[in-house]
């Protein structure tokens, strides 16, 4: 006999539980839904895939320009560690300031 009694089984039990008294005490009612009730539910329905579309999308491109902000800065870490300086002439303030001469 098995002695082990989960939350799973426990919780299916109370389901059908409480589904069997709805189902036993629910009186019949005529009620009436208008059309127009669809119209709302539909918009209801748009407004909320609306949102989450637009909320994914916002932390998508959060999360993405986070990992571009870590790639450039790893980029710019490697620039300073290996300059350019293909032609070995040293480039000094000097040089960056006087544009006259190009």
């Amino acid at each position: 006999m098995n002695r082990h009694f989960s939350i799973g089984k426990a919780l299916i039990t109370a389901l059908n539980l409480s589904c069997a008294f709805v189902m036993t005490t629910a009186a019949a009612s005529a009620a009436y839904i208008d059309p127009a009730t669809t119209g709302y539910v539909v918009q209801i329905i748009a407004g909320v895939v609306i949102a989450c579309g637009t909320a994914l999308a916002i932390f998508w491109n959060k999360i993405t320009r986070k990992f571009r902000k870590e790639k450039a800065a790893e980029d710019s870490v490697q620039n300073l560690r290996e300059p350019d300086m293909t032609d070995g002439a040293v480039v000094t303030a000097s040089d960056l300031l006087g544009d006259d001469e190009d």
